[in-house]
């Protein structure tokens, strides 16, 4: 079972436990992050979740926290938001990074009032392309419907990039099938 839960400084050290592995920082761009990187980013996400910009969460599966998903730049009046998410690699390739996704994006429909998430991935990124594309309520390869989007993932990443959606009633059309 996985359920999310607000950040809390009592989970730094476990961040910085699971995404000090290589292949979850070289993914994430984290270079030489310490313990205390990781209590300025819970801080940060925080204020982010008070301003209303963010709503980042911390992934648990029986009760031992296995990495973080958010959702960034939100935008009430777009209606729309980018999601963000990553596990620790002891959690990889359990259907656990669906499960998770699917949880938060219920908060950016119901919470948030969003219409669309969009997921991006860096074009050398393969293992987050593959993870996005077991969505079966992604629409894939939206650069052309969405060129600010895209435009705007590519400047943030500083490299190119693939822009993938999920849409409100996309989503949801897919949990009553699945009921």
């Amino acid at each position: 079972m996985i359920n999310l839960k607000p950040h809390h400084v009592n989970y730094a050290v476990r961040i910085h436990e699971l995404a000090s592995d290589p292949l979850v920082a070289d993914a994430l761009g984290l270079i030489n992050q310490t313990l205390e990187n990781r209590l300025e980013f819970i801080q940060k996400m925080q204020q982010s979740e008070k301003e209303g910009t963010t709503c980042s969460r911390l992934v648990f599966h029986n009760y031992q926290m296995i990495g973080v998903t958010t959702l960034m730049y939100i935008d009430q009046q777009k209606k729309s938001c980018h999601l963000g998410s990553w596990l620790g690699v002891p959690y990889w390739g359990r259907g656990y990074n669906e499960r998770a996704k699917c949880e938060i994006l219920k908060i950016a429909f119901d919470t948030y009032g969003l219409e669309r998430v969009f997921l991006g991935a860096r074009t050398q990124n393969l293992r987050s392309q593959a993870a996005q594309q077991k969505l079966p309520y992604l629409r894939q390869h939206v650069m052309h419907d969405y060129p600010e989007e895209h435009q705007f993932l590519e400047e943030k990443e500083q490299q190119p990039c693939i822009l993938n959606v999920v849409e409100k009633d996309d989503f949801y059309a897919f949990l009553n099938i699945a009921r």
